[in-house]
């Protein structure tokens, strides 16, 4: 057996010369170009699949090699995943050249032999180079282009993958770092065979779905717990970037924002244990992409009033001028090609690189002294109290019902409450689930009661651009009853929540 550690990335075609440039440096061991024919095979009930295993038959020249991939573990595009591999002299798979403990534990072997059948190909050119790095690591470099087949449906395969054959995991993301600084790479957690499944079951893109709760378990160590939780938030960021590059959907691009927004509140959760000195570059880059992403909210807001034509604006006699209004600025906003671009873009890979490697290499600890060291390794049930304290403190002080707040204090405070919202997230699982959701009802209302307000702010820019008074005056007092019910119903709501007793006290 042997554990394969990669990194996948989409390209374009021309990124061949990208590469060829960036190793023209190099120590280059070996290079070659192989022309690859692979048939993966399963059982008509996906048997295989649902045991996130993967079977296939690679032809090359005249040789076969079938290989049994087992479950991995995927962080930002790099690939861990067990795999066994044995010579054979057909297309027809053999279950028994693999050891009978690498298969599912609930497979009968000749069962299983006599159900498989092949799903779908790949057929590639492969261009690679086995480059040697400053430290005496050894990478498989490879470009391949071709197309995943199934049946009669075909889709297109452009992707470099870097192998580590010997040598350390880091000299991975040294050379990916340099090969994506031109941009034109994005890092994929979909594999070939996940392209292939789709394309045999004609499946339709991915559905978008909110984050949900992070696996602690009250016996993990404080590490574990803030190790999974970034593991959580970018696994939900990969899982909704393929979801918008497929269909360009807004509503992927605000998970991806909450993942952002999560890793920040993470840190910032975590920040007296793990120092933020440690993580300070991958703070302000997270910070710029969130910037990056925040004409989203925007976006939502005009989308809610120009809705059905304005429906929302029906009693208003100067609804069509305000809808053509709205209409024009939502089409200035950044349009599908720019955050494809975004997604694609030097910085942004870079970032989910960096991301990677610092949760990989737990590039903190030369950061911790001897008291953190020890924290880190207690369990995170005697601490996560303690840190949903802080976080909510500040909050508890903003919404106090001894202050009287007005739209624009709220406004000041929607980041902040949804980030403290995402800090439970960490922990929920060891806490009562009926006592956390009642506690987090309100706040969650009262959230969703802010995105309301905010909504009425761009008629509110628009109201001198009316040029009839009688327009102009019932404008202005529809924004005055909107408002008035809004922050009445956001004022009840705030009572609630802070009256209901924390879950974790």
């Amino acid at each position: 057996m042997e554990t394969e550690i990669e990194l996948k990335f989409f390209v374009f075609p021309e990124f061949v010369d990208t590469i060829i440039d960036k190793i023209s440096g190099a120590r280059v061991i070996e290079q070659s170009c192989l022309h690859l024919g692979n048939i993966y095979f399963d059982t008509p009930e996906q048997h295989l699949r649902k045991h996130d295993t993967g079977l296939r038959i690679r032809r090359f020249n005249d040789e076969r090699v079938q290989t049994l991939k087992t479950a991995g573990r995927v962080v930002a595009g790099l690939h861990q995943r067990p795999e066994y591999n044995a010579e054979h002299d057909s297309d027809t798979p053999n279950v028994h050249l693999h050891p009978e403990d690498a298969w599912p534990n609930d497979i009968a072997l000749d069962d299983l032999q006599a159900q498989l059948y092949p799903l779908f190909s790949t057929n590639f050119v492969r261009q690679q180079w086995l480059v040697a790095m400053p430290d005496g690591s050894e990478i498989e470099l490879a470009f391949d282009q071709g197309e995943v087949i199934a049946g009669d449906k075909t889709t297109p395969i452009c992707e470099v993958e870097l192998e580590l054959k010997s040598g350390q995991t880091d000299a991975l993301f040294t050379l990916a770092r340099d090969l994506c600084s031109s941009g034109g790479m994005r890092l994929g957690n979909q594999s070939k065979a996940a392209k292939g499944y789709r394309l045999a079951m004609d499946a339709p893109a991915d559905n978008v779905k909110p984050l949900t709760l992070v696996r602690t378990e009250s016996t993990d160590s404080v590490e574990t717990c803030f190790v999974n939780s970034l593991e959580h938030a970018l696994s939900h960021w990969h899982y909704h970037e393929q979801i918008y590059i497929d269909t360009q959907d807004k509503l992927a691009l605000q998970e991806i924002r909450i993942a952002i927004a999560f890793l920040r509140q993470i840190f910032l959760v975590f920040g007296e244990m793990v120092p933020k000195r440690a993580s300070e570059l991958l703070r302000q880059e997270l910070k710029w992409l969130e910037d990056e992403l925040h004409w989203l909210d925007e976006s939502e807001h005009l989308a809610y009033l120009i809705e059905e034509k304005g429906n929302v604006l029906r009693k208003l006699d100067a609804r069509k001028f305000l809808v053509a209004s709205l209409k024009e600025s939502a089409a200035s906003l950044p349009s599908q090609d720019e955050m494809l671009s975004l997604l694609m873009s030097a910085r942004y890979c870079g970032l989910l690189l960096d991301l990677s490697r610092w949760i990989l290499t737990r590039d903190w600890q030369p950061f911790l002294d001897d008291k953190k060291r020890q924290i880190l390794q207690e369990s995170i049930d005697g601490h996560s109290g303690t840190l949903l304290d802080r976080t909510w403190e500040a909050l508890d002080s903003a919404f106090s019902t001894s202050n009287q707040l007005l739209p624009t204090d709220y406004f000041k405070q929607k980041m902040r409450l949804r980030r403290n919202l995402m800090t439970g997230t960490c922990f929920a699982l060891i806490y009562d689930d009926e006592r956390r959701k009642g506690f987090r009802l309100p706040w969650l209302d009262l959230l969703q009661g802010i995105g309301d307000l905010m909504s009425l702010e761009p008629l509110r820019s628009r109201v001198q651009s009316l040029e009839d008074e009688e327009e102009r005056e019932q404008l202005q007092r529809w924004l005055l009853r909107q408002e008035r019910s809004i922050l009445h119903a956001m004022e009840q709501t705030r009572r609630a929540g802070l009256e209901y007793p924390p879950y974790w006290q």
